[in-house]
């Protein structure tokens, strides 16, 4: 993808610096489960009484980073701002009014108005909030252990995000069920879709981007993921699509541009 660095979103929001706590309490947990805390804090060499402690979010000092993470901060607010952009533009076609989401950088766990969360339930949406969610360190993994590198492989799962924003801004009609939860993410998918259907007229995709987006779309789908964590596969209890459904939907969004293509 071509980008480049500069100002940063001012709809993004780094909590990479403060510690989220579960809601459990400390004092519920007893003389023994204190005793246990501290002997993992003092093994592993994290703080996990902030885990289970009540409350928000605290701070606990200045980020630790790299300059290659602060790069990567740099492509997702590049890549965040200019997704709301091209919804902004969709939605003033259609004569509706877009509002801007928040994105949310955080490590290990966090708060937010859907609850407590930690890092590898993977970026997240919260309708509760309008805020995207996502630690850093998803990225590695998607490169490492699902074999899905690329900046617009990261880019996907970024605008993927924000297409579950677009959803709550028009009205999310697929309910709890399975079958609808598959529908939404696979709408979500498509509207990632249409977003890299502008990027590329405007330029910024490079030749390998597609394949990149779609190869990420196939490592997460249910099948594989399954395949990959039980060894066997159950249809009835996917709640993101298949491999090839998820392909299918990015693709259409790609290849159409269009808002009304995304109609699962």
């Amino acid at each position: 993808m071509r980008w480049s660095m500069g100002n940063r979103s001012s709809n993004l929001e780094d909590r990479r610096g403060q510690r989220a706590f579960g809601g459990l309490g400390v004092g519920r947990l007893g003389i023994g489960g204190i005793v246990i805390l501290l002997v993992l804090s003092l093994i592993f060499k994290k703080d996990f009484f902030g885990l289970v402690s009540g409350g928000d979010a605290a701070a606990v000092g200045e980020v630790a980073t790299t300059p290659e993470e602060e790069r990567l901060v740099d492509f997702v607010s590049f890549v965040f701002d200019t997704t709301q952009s091209t919804w902004a533009r969709i939605f003033e076609q259609r004569g509706q009014r877009y509002q801007d989401a928040t994105i949310v950088l955080f490590r290990d766990a966090v708060n937010s108005a859907c609850g407590f969360a930690e890092a590898a339930t993977g970026p997240f949406y919260c309708p509760g909030d309008s805020k995207v969610y996502i630690d850093l360190g998803f990225y590695e993994e998607l490169r490492s252990r699902f074999g899905a590198p690329g900046d617009f492989a990261q880019a996907y799962v970024l605008a993927h995000e924000v297409g579950h924003h677009v959803q709550s801004l028009v009205g999310d009609r697929f309910g709890t069920s399975n079958e609808g939860s598959v529908r939404r993410e696979l709408q979500a998918d498509c509207y990632a879709g249409v977003w890299g259907s502008y990027m590329g007229r405007e330029g910024v995709l490079e030749s390998g981007d597609v394949e990149e987006g779609l190869g990420a779309a196939a490592a997460i789908g249910d099948d594989r993921l399954q395949r990959m964590s039980t060894g066997t596969v159950s249809p009835e209890s996917f709640t993101h699509g298949s491999s090839e459904q998820r392909k299918e939907w990015l693709r259409r969004g790609l290849e159409s541009g269009r808002m009304e293509s995304c109609q699962t």
